[in-house]
This record gives structure tokens, sequence and C-alpha cells, in this order.
């Protein structure tokens, strides 16, 4: 058992809320846990041998809420004293990422290197106070005031350097922001809005939708947006074809969750289907989108693997140039921890690569501000490093699903939350329109700038109106209001877009590289 001794602001806290709790093992999987607080001890009950790191979601002053991570330590007696193990953990990854991005020695790096400094000095007192655990809190917590901001001004000067050089040889690849659009919604001001905002559109096309009930189709709003959009000629993203979720798989099916050779045929079926009554009109087919979470069926390894198989080699066989993307969500795996059945998405990305399915793009989604596994706010450094996982797969990467909200969500959690809507974690401030700008530009720099990454969709046009699905909404998570207002979010996706298309065509038309908000 992990204990760990918990202070806030030097004084140990009545309560402490553990459900964002989770415990980390080699290679950063995920291990099960349970979890309890009293007394200042926060108790951690390991189901796997072998040390662990603890992550959490975590208020720093004048940085937010978000999710921390220790380093993985073995279990003792003696508790550890948790604020000085997130700052010691926070550190450890700064040093070996300021390693990795060669920002040690350069001059745009100076400052971030002075100010490590003094980090590592906040982090030294902390340690050498450990016999005096509040003490020790109290430095641990100021080194993470300096280091989890220095740790996102490293990430930003990376990405700015990464920026200047596909700027200068103008490598960004053709048509790389897109919007996600409801299909339900067909009017005319709607699609006035969308048509000078996105180079490309997903198109959402789930099962629930299209075959509510058995052997009953209803393909009509499907077809006029697919109508639409080759008439405007605006490129497809279609899909997913396969998502085991809520508010995607019909009713009806969950009659067969145990029985895999039925759904798999019903599956075969549908993407048939699907695909050959869109396939020559979509560009790019989301074959699969979050099958590594598995948490709907009780499906094994070889069969999440032979349905990614299926559903990539249909789309192949109906058009052999046609572009198919692998979806992952929740890519920090925070699912793995309670259900055994899944697949650690990085461990699911790799496989899949081995396995030698056909596929053209990974995707992932990053979807923060809503009290969902998975939607827990991570800061710009862990962004960063999280994409910086997939160079090695040797695939391009799309960020298919961006988004936070413009305000922050109140009241009680909705279907698949899971704790009160103002549980999902805080980045600098509550949400608002000008912080939603703020981010949106800091990650699409970070994501631009890695030379493996073509495009980025956000994930929401427009608010979602009363009745929108829980797997797809997200309250203020759009680009313009429910009335089709623009936010000042839609004029920074616009701005980003222009900017990128003169980059590929001359001199840089703004400063590449992003600044977090001050708080």
């Amino acid at each position: 058992m992990l204990r760990f001794r918990v202070y806030k602001q030097g004084t140990p806290p009545e309560d402490l809320d553990v459900s964002t709790a989770f415990l980390v093992g080699s290679d950063g999987v995920p291990i099960r846990g349970e979890f309890s607080y009293g007394n200042g001890v926060l108790f951690c009950r390991k189901r796997a041998a072998g040390p662990a790191a603890l992550a959490i979601l975590w208020e720093t002053e004048n940085f937010g809420t978000v999710i921390l991570e220790t380093t993985r330590l073995p279990e003792r007696e003696e508790p550890y004293v948790l604020n000085l193990e997130f700052a010691r953990g926070r550190m450890m990854r700064l040093m070996q990422k300021r390693e990795e991005w060669g920002i040690f020695d350069i001059s745009e790096a100076a400052g971030i290197n002075e100010k490590a400094l003094e980090a590592r000095d906040l982090l030294l007192q902390a340690i050498t106070h450990q016999h005096e655990p509040a003490a020790a809190s109290r430095y641990a917590d100021k080194c993470l005031q300096v280091a989890l901001p220095l740790s996102e001004q490293a990430a930003l000067t990376h990405a700015d350097l990464l920026l200047q050089r596909r700027i200068a040889t103008r490598s960004f690849p053709r048509g790389s922001f897109g919007v996600r659009v409801d299909p339900a919604l067909a009017t005319e001001a709607y699609r006035r809005l969308l048509l000078p905002n996105a180079d490309f559109v997903r198109l959402p096309m789930l099962w629930k939708a299209i075959e509510p009930q058995e052997q009953q189709h209803a393909w009509a709003a499907t077809d006029e947006w697919v109508d639409f959009l080759r008439r405007v000629r605006v490129p497809i993203i279609g899909g997913p074809l396969v998502r085991f979720h809520e508010g995607t798989i019909p009713d009806w099916l969950y009659i067969w969750e145990h029985d895999y050779e039925t759904v798999r045929d019903l599956l075969y079926e549908h993407i048939n289907r699907v695909v050959t009554r869109y396939g020559s009109q979509v560009a790019l087919w989301s074959a699969v989108c979050g099958l590594h979470v598995n948490a709907q069926f009780s499906f094994s390894f070889d069969q999440l693997m032979d349905l990614t198989r299926m559903a990539v080699g249909i789309v192949k066989k109906h058009n052999a140039n046609g572009r198919t993307m692998i979806e992952l969500t929740q890519p920090w795996g925070e699912y793995y921890a309670t259900n055994q059945r899944s697949i650690p998405p990085m461990l699911y990305a790799e496989m899949v690569v081995q396995s030698g399915v056909q596929f053209d793009v990974f995707g992932v989604q990053l979807r923060f501000g809503i009290p969902r596994e998975g939607c827990w706010q991570r800061d710009l450094f862990q962004i960063s490093s999280m994409l910086d996982r997939f160079a090695a797969l040797g695939k391009p990467l799309m960020i298919s699903g961006l988004q936070v909200p413009s305000a922050p969500a109140t009241g009680a959690a909705k279907e698949g939350e899971t704790g009160p809507a103002d549980a999902a974690g805080m980045w600098r401030r509550p949400w608002s329109e000008m912080l939603q700008c703020k981010w949106m530009e800091a990650v699409t720099d970070i994501a631009l700038s890695k030379p493996y990454v073509e495009a980025i969709c956000w994930h929401e046009l427009a608010d979602a109106t009363l009745g929108a699905e829980p797997v797809s909404s997200m309250p203020f998570g759009g680009l313009a209001n429910a009335d089709l207002s623009g936010k000042q979010s839609l004029r920074t996706w616009t701005a980003l877009r222009r900017a990128v298309a003169g980059f590929r065509a001359g001199p840089p038309a703004r400063p590449a590289g992003g600044a977090p908000p001050k708080a």
C-alpha cells in the first residue's frame, strides 16, 4: 500500500476528492487501485506488484487544477509527502523533456533555464525538510508554482522552434483546419457559419442514428449533408464506422452484447452499407474510434484487433485508395485502471501498427472541461509530451477532436459523467471566451509544430442545444453560441487558419508560438 500525507497551504485538509485518482505503473500504463482519505493521509491500495505513481486532480495556486503525477514509488511504512512527490515528478519530467527537446543551451530558452534553477532549489529545500512534512509541503508548493508554468513555457518554446522550421520550409499540409458538425442541423444559417471556417468537415455517421431500429434505416439527414458538402467541394471525414459508446450503439444491439460473432456480423453489414453508400464522397473514414476503451462489451484483445482489421479492410475493399483513420480517445488511458477488458491507448496503437493493419492516419481526441474519464484537465506540457509519443509510430496524426468550453459548466453531473460539472479541473482560471481562445491558440501551435501532425478538427461548430447526445456535447464547447452568434474563439480559429495558409504561401504573417495567459 502507498500512503501520502496531504497538505493544502501547509495544513491537512478535512476532505479530499479521490474520484479522479488512479495509479500508474511501468511504461505509463494505469493499474488498478482503491483509494481512501482520512486524518490527513491518502491510502492507495494497489492491485499490482512493483512501484507505482499516483495521479490525481490537484490545485496549484496561480496555475489551476490539473491532473498531476508523482514519480513511481515503492511501498513503505512511512507515508510520502504528496506535495513533494508531485514537485519531484514534474521536475524530473521537465528535466527529461528539456534534454529531449534540446533547449538546455539555446538562447531562446535562457529564461527557462534560469527559472529551472529556482525550481530546483525549492525542490531541494522540500527534500531537506522531509522530517517536517508541513514545511516540506510548503516548499514543494512553491516549487510547483514555478515548475508548472515553466514546463508550459518550455513546451511553447519548443513548439516555436519547430514552427519556425515548418514555416521556413513551407511544410504545412494543405487544409489543416476542420470542424465537426451536428448532422441534425442543416439550416442555411448553420451552413453559412461553417463554410468560411473549415477546410474539411467532420460528419458523424453514428450507427445509432443510421439504424435506430433493427433493419430500419434513417439516411435522410446524412444524405442531405453529404450532398451539400459535395456541391460546395468541401472534403468529408466520415464515421466513426465502429464506436462502442452508449451514445453511438443502437439500443437493440445490447441483446447480443455477449455474442461476439453476431455483433461482428451485424457490424460487418452496417459498415458495408455505409461505405457502399458514401464511399466515393468521403475523403477520410474514421474506421474505429475509442475501440480500445471497450466500455460497453466484454470483448477480448484479439476480438478488438479483429474488429479494427475488419473495419479498415472493408473501406479498402470498396476503395483501394480510400484513406482510413484509427482514433484514440482518452489518450492518457485512465480508463484502464478500472476496466481490465480495455487496452492502454499507446499499446493499442503500437499493436495496430505492428499487426500490419493498412490504415493511413492516427486520430487523437483532446477534450477537457467536463468531468468524464479522459476529460480531466491537463496542462500544455502534458499535451505536448503525450503527442511526442506518436512520433515513433511512423504514421501521420490528426487532432480529430479538440475542445474546451468557453464558460464554466455548473450543476449536477450529466449522463456519462463521473462527478459534479465543476469537478473537471481548471486551466489557470475558470473558463471564459478569452481563455478558450488562449488555450486553442497554444494547443494549435504545439500540435502543428509536430512534423507528423497534419490536421486539427474542432469538435463542435456551435454550442449543443438541449437533448444533444452526451457522447458529443460539451456545455459551451462550440466555436459559436447556440444561437449561431460567433464567439471570440471563432475569430481566433479563422485567424489561425488564415495564418497557416499564409505560411504555406510565403513569409510568416504572425509570430509563431503562443503564450499561456498570466494569472
